[in-house]
């Protein structure tokens, strides 16, 4: 079987889903082509949006705040374009500052972004931004201009290994989704057209359209003096000063009225109170994440040893200390900040990926195996896990279930290291040519 072959075979991946042809745009009226029907703008969301997530250390577990941001979420979904798409807002607890949304409608701020926020009408216009993304059909759009062969492989490859490895070695191991590998990298006018959308629907909700000018001016100040944690933002969103002017604009003309509506300053202050105390505790992480990413990791460590003592049952940070400890090959040392971080918050899935790594590590793979099947409990879909599990059962000499796994990692992705290892194993072991 050749590759274009192979590609067809994949589960869910034919041409029935991807080519749906043209259909009428929701907020032009036109006909626009794009690749992916409704159905299976959801359906890609929900395969994948579990999996960023957990790569940003899971929803916060701080439900007011989780209500506070759908509710302010929901209100622009009702008025926009596509009130019929199955929203859903969610705060989620990386440090880097960004948000992004999910074609069928997930979308998710970071902790980062929310603690340099100030006022309601800044995280609507965050929020509508993505929900603009969402109406116009961005993703759709993005995927229709690349050929179908590089989408199907795209998607099947994407947790085979990162562009970008972090870590050391340790990204070599766990082949995670990270680094906003599954988020879509927008163009100057899905940019532009999603500002516009967003003041549209704060306009419509009776928010402050103004907040959209606040939001730009924060990342543009954050940009100069935090750059690296708006790395990935400004990737999947370019910033450009013609944003910022067409934006000056439409608040100057279209929405001159309703940008002197109040803004709601006291209610986002109220709602984020319990975030803002955790604000110097993150600050310490963002700072050990940079340095992780340089490969400083004594500077990380001490870091994160301060995250800690400031935050000591803050699942990111836990985590974020047993990588370090990994990094540093001290996977016995990174075992109890795994455990701790688990029972903190036992429904989120990468500390038990990481969990099954050390084990790997320490020469444990029976111990590997468990967590690793432990992980896909939580956390189903990810070939990386496939892998691992396999890797586990052939350290143990179990090469009949062993092959199985591999087998079924190769019916995911069939490029990167782990493809060559697991394809190498099954020709060693005699069961395939």
């Amino acid at each position: 079987m050749n590759r274009r072959e192979f590609i067809w075979t994949l589960p869910g991946l034919g041409a029935s889903i991807w080519l749906t042809g043209c259909s009428i745009d929701p907020v032009t009226g036109q006909k626009t082509f794009v690749m992916m029907g409704k159905e299976q703008e959801i359906a890609v969301d929900k395969q994948h949006s579990p999996h960023q997530f957990s790569e940003d250390y899971g929803v916060t577990q701080d439900p007011g705040l989780n209500r506070y941001v759908a509710d302010v979420g929901n209100r622009l979904g009702k008025v926009s374009h596509r009130p019929d798409m199955p929203y859903n807002f969610q705060t989620v607890n990386a440090n880097y500052v960004n948000a992004y949304a999910f074609p069928g409608g997930s979308i998710a701020a970071t902790r980062g972004i929310l603690l340099e926020l100030d006022n309601e009408d800044s995280l609507a216009a965050l929020m509508g931004h993505e929900v603009g993304h969402v109406n116009g059909r961005h993703f759709a759009e993005r995927q229709a201009k690349s050929s179908l062969l590089d989408i199907v492989v795209a998607s099947a490859t994407v947790a085979a290994a990162s562009s970008k490895p972090q870590y050391g070695e340790l990204a070599q191991l766990i082949g995670s989704f990270g680094g906003g590998a599954l988020l879509a990298h927008y163009s100057r006018e899905n940019e532009r057209e999603a500002d516009a959308l967003g003041m549209e629907y704060m306009s419509r909700a009776g928010l402050n359209p103004g907040g959209m000018g606040d939001l730009m001016n924060m990342l543009n100040t954050q940009s100069r003096e935090k750059p690296g944690t708006l790395e990935l933002m400004f990737a999947t969103h370019p910033m450009s000063s013609e944003r910022v002017a067409n934006t000056s604009r439409a608040l100057q003309s279209t929405y001159a009225e309703a940008a002197k509506r109040p803004r709601q300053k006291e209610r986002y202050m109220d709602n984020t109170s319990r975030l803002r105390s955790m604000k110097p505790a993150i600050g310490e992480q963002q700072k050990g994440e940079s340095m992780l990413n340089q490969k400083k990791y004594d500077t990380a460590e001490g870091h994160l040893n301060q995250a800690l003592r400031l935050a000591p049952e803050d699942y990111p940070g836990l985590v974020l200390m047993a990588k370090t400890q990994m990094a540093m090959n001290r996977p016995r040392e990174a075992q109890p900040y795994l455990m701790k971080a688990k029972s903190i918050y036992p429904t989120e899935a990468q500390a038990s990926q990481l969990a099954g790594v050390t084990h790997l590590q320490l020469r444990q793979p029976d111990k590997a195996l468990a967590a690793f099947q432990e992980f896909d409990r939580l956390l189903p879909g990810n070939p990386n896990t496939t892998f691992l599990k396999g890797y586990s059962l052939e350290q143990m000499q179990n090469k009949k279930a062993a092959a199985q796994e591999y087998y079924n990692y190769l019916q995911m992705t069939r490029q990167g290291g782990q493809a060559q290892h697991a394809f190498s194993r099954l020709q060693g072991w005699g069961l395939v040519k």
